[in-house]
């Protein structure tokens, strides 16, 4: 049988009477916008990141495209970010008139090098829009000072991070504000699109639920132009029962990690490394190699389902031509996109087939 990247179908099952009951009280209580399972939501999920308010929007594209907009970031800002990343991010940037800058990476921990962001920062620069990827945290001691020092915004965007932690503290509470992403693969998934703002600030928070919600408080009452960013009931009810679960898969994606580091430390592949401020809660497991397209042609040939986040970087990619960026720009962002490989990672992942992909990429190495 084939081991696919990621199976939803078996953690549903697992959660399905739960599931399909929280699904049936929406249906019955014909509350299919707001209502209290998305309140409950946006406050369960705000306790979870020991922030005080959650915004709910209908995905963590939508939340970072209302978190820029509510801390006042427009046209001739400029707002610096990693090319390593999916490209929602930087759209956020774009959609409110702003400018991206962006700064290579560290290898070890995929993230913006704190060490190259004050060189890119001038008198424009607005915000460090700082992305969490594949599950391990920026090194948020360093931003924040750098932030400080500089009287930037620092914005988290830890769309692929929930749960991960910085010297014991979650994700989404360091920054102004944080986006996070409920798309299905995720650590925490929906069934659908959905996402969350979260913030300690109360007047972040309700300026994003104004612009969520077409400018309003009051059903007519517009107080500004918004947008219909809000999120399904549906989608709130059912993140509620899977968020209860979410500490304990994220403990199984650990386990699971540390069993493929232990099965591949004795082999030329470069496995993901924790450093040592950082609890990784391992969204993906990516792997480096230089023989990335062929190792994946055999995995795939073994029934070993793999992908690439992210074969073009953000710079190179024809969106993002008239920036005027070309090859050797960030040198560290393109060897590891050219390199990396993520392997099949879910809780529900067995040893045995830990197993399995671990031998077949060292059949293939040998």
């Amino acid at each position: 049988m084939r081991i696919p990247l990621i199976d939803l179908k078996t953690q549903y099952l697992s959660l399905k009477t739960e599931i399909d009951t929280a699904i049936q009280n929406v249906i019955d209580n014909t509350s299919f916008v707001g209502g209290k399972e998305l309140t409950g939501f946006e406050s369960e999920f705000a306790n979870f990141c020991d922030v005080k308010y959650g915004v709910a929007t209908s995905s963590g594209s939508t939340a970072l495209d209302l978190t820029l907009l509510a801390l006042g970031i427009g046209k001739g800002d400029e707002v610096i970010t990693t090319p390593n990343t999916f490209i929602a991010t930087t759209e956020a940037i774009t959609h409110v008139g702003a400018k991206i800058v962006w700064v290579d990476i560290e290898p070890d921990s995929y993230n913006i090098d704190p060490e190259k962001i004050e060189a890119k920062i001038t008198p424009r620069t607005k915000a460090l829009l700082l992305v969490h990827l594949f599950g391990h945290p920026c090194d948020m001691d360093i931003m924040l000072k750098i932030a400080q020092k500089h009287n930037l915004i620092v914005i988290e965007d830890a769309a692929q991070s929930h749960g991960a932690e910085y010297k014991g503290k979650r994700v989404g509470s360091f920054g102004k504000a944080a986006c996070f992403s409920f798309y299905p693969g995720k650590n925490l998934g929906a069934y659908g699109h959905s996402g969350i703002m979260v913030t300690n600030d109360k007047e972040i928070a309700d300026c994003v639920m104004l612009l969520a919600n077409h400018g309003r408080y009051e059903k007519y009452e517009h107080l500004r132009e918004g947008y219909n960013y809000r999120p399904d009931t549906i989608q709130t009810a059912i993140l509620r029962v899977k968020l209860r679960y979410l500490n304990e898969w994220n403990k199984k994606r650990r386990k699971n990690a540390e069993l493929y580091n232990q099965l591949l430390k004795d082999t030329p592949i470069i496995t993901p490394r924790e450093l040592s401020y950082a609890k990784h809660v391992y969204h993906l497991y990516v792997i480096r190699t230089e023989k990335r397209d062929e190792l994946s042609k055999y995995l795939d040939s073994k029934g070993i389902t793999t992908l690439i986040h992210y074969p073009i970087p953000l710079h190179l990619q024809p969106a993002y031509k008239y920036l005027g960026y070309k090859s050797g720009d960030f040198p560290v962002t393109e060897k590891c996109c050219s390199q990396v490989l993520s392997l099949p990672m879910f809780p529900e992942l067995k040893r045995e087939q830990i197993e399995l992909i671990a031998q077949e990429i060292k059949n293939f190495l040998d």
